[in-house]
């Protein structure tokens, strides 16, 4: 009983962590500067219709809740982190769009089994550590054959080697969490969802970011509004030392992804897995 208690305890104070991770910096207005197409191009992917129940997992501020809700669904969207919600909600009121926002671990979701037509997740459900667990829940609140759609940062794309790149720098990962790019590999994600899911579709394409002049601004930017790259910069805050060498090494990493001519503003294209599938199961 006191190892199950402890355990209890272990996981609720990784949650919080997670949560204070995100709702640092200032991730809705990353979103909406680098990658505000993704939750359309997820959506789209989807194939969302007007009337379908969809349940948007780490939804954050509703980078792909907010379209789905636009093409006439009904629509929740679930996070860990309620601190981004009001983010989104100012720009579901900006783009005239109705949905609702519910505070929601992905490992246990809140819902029924079977509830959901549609259940998806853009660079979102990747973040929760247990990666079996989260895809479990997926795979049980959407009904059979409903449609369960990911959209993921892969391992070699800008985005994992960037968590790569930081892991010697950031505290021990907790027994038994996986990195989250492991999420934007086909065969970890086919495994994940096994035999639970049939007409598995994966595709791999880029965003292109063209926002920053060069590796020192997109340093800076990734430092003031990314919660992973603060969370790892707070561990490390009183070794000046390793502060100096991560920022050489993160501006050295942007650098090899600019494909920009000399003297133009960075080019660079962040690759992701877009994935969807069906749960198993008649039509309901």
């Amino acid at each position: 009983m006191d190892d199950v208690k402890s355990a209890s305890d272990a996981d609720r104070a990784l949650k919080q962590k997670h949560r204070a991770m995100w709702a640092s910096g200032d991730y809705p207005t990353l979103a909406s500067d680098l990658i505000s197409e993704l939750g359309a191009v997820l959506v789209e992917a989807c194939g969302i219709r007007p009337g379908q129940r969809v349940l948007d997992v780490a939804a954050g501020a509703g980078n792909a809740a907010i379209p789905a809700a636009m093409m006439g669904a009904e629509v929740i969207a679930s996070d860990l982190t309620p601190e981004l919600f009001d983010a989104g909600r100012d720009q579901a009121a900006a783009r005239g769009a109705s949905l609702e926002w519910r505070e929601a671990d992905a490992e246990a979701l809140p819902f029924p089994d079977n509830e959901f037509d549609v259940v998806m997740s853009c660079v979102g459900v990747m973040f929760a550590p247990h990666h079996q667990a989260a895809a479990d829940e997926l795979v049980r609140v959407c009904r059979p054959g409903g449609t369960i759609g990911l959209l993921n940062w892969t391992p070699g794309g800008f985005i994992g080697r960037m968590f790569s790149t930081m892991k010697p720098f950031a505290p021990p990962p907790p027994p038994g969490a996986q990195p989250p790019p492991l999420w934007g590999s086909e065969d970890h994600v086919q495994e994940l969802l096994g035999a639970q899911v049939t007409d598995l579709r994966e595709l791999t394409q880029t965003v292109v970011i063209d926002k920053f002049p060069g590796p020192r601004e997109f340093l800076h930017y990734f430092k003031d509004f990314y919660g992973p790259t603060i969370s790892v910069y707070k561990f490390i805050a009183e070794d000046q030392e390793k502060v100096d060498a991560l920022d050489n090494a993160l501006m050295e990493l942007a650098g090899s992804f600019n494909t920009a001519d000399p003297g133009a503003p960075m080019r660079m294209e962040l690759e992701y897995l877009l994935l969807t599938a069906r749960k198993i199961g008649a039509e309901g």
